[in-house]
């Protein structure tokens, strides 16, 4: 069976959100071939127990209460409820060392597309640069000092999100 298509999350295998591993969902009841395997915001345990067919078509949220990223970076970059709704509630998130931060461009969510490689960091335009600068506050000097020896999944860690109406790449931050 295929997975389902997360329009926020385009490869959630790659990015280590959904792994592929036997289990039997904890929403659906069904064995399946593949589990979701990051934080899951909800009142019961729902580690390593869900299915990406029960995130994808909202039942996860709907039966469990499950959610997988908080909604409110998204609704500070004053996006649509409707948008908000799908990536915290129906779209896989991430771990990060403190409270994910999903990043928005043209009054839409980014793609999530999971840590940014050494070369997204080294080779970052001025214009991703500054747009770092300005978000979280730092200078350049600041950004050389966060961004040197930088490895992905490391404790200083970076994750890539892109626009997809524009393209334009934003770099999430946060660190241990």
């Amino acid at each position: 069976m295929d997975l389902p298509t997360f329009r926020y999350h385009p490869d959630p295998l790659a990015t280590g959100a959904i792994e592929p591993r036997p289990i039997t969902c904890a929403c659906c009841g069904e064995p399946r071939g593949f589990v979701y395997v990051q934080p899951v915001y909800a009142t019961t345990d729902l580690d390593e127990k869900l299915c990406p067919w029960c995130i994808a078509d909202g039942s996860a949220a709907a039966k469990l209460g499950a959610s997988f990223s908080a909604p409110a970076p998204l609704q500070q970059a004053g996006v649509a409820q409707d948008v908000i709704d799908e990536v915290s509630l129906r779209t896989p998130g991430y771990s990060c060392w403190q409270q994910e931060e999903w990043l928005a461009h043209c009054n839409d969510a980014c793609e999530f597309h999971g840590d940014a490689s050494e070369d997204d960091v080294e080779d970052a335009s001025d214009a991703v640069k500054a747009d770092w600068m300005q978000r979280y506050g730092k200078t350049a000097k600041q950004w050389a000092a966060a961004t040197r020896d930088y490895e992905p999944a490391g404790d200083n860690a970076f994750y890539k999100f892109v626009c997809r109406h524009c393209g334009v790449v934003r770099l999430g931050w946060d660190c241990a």
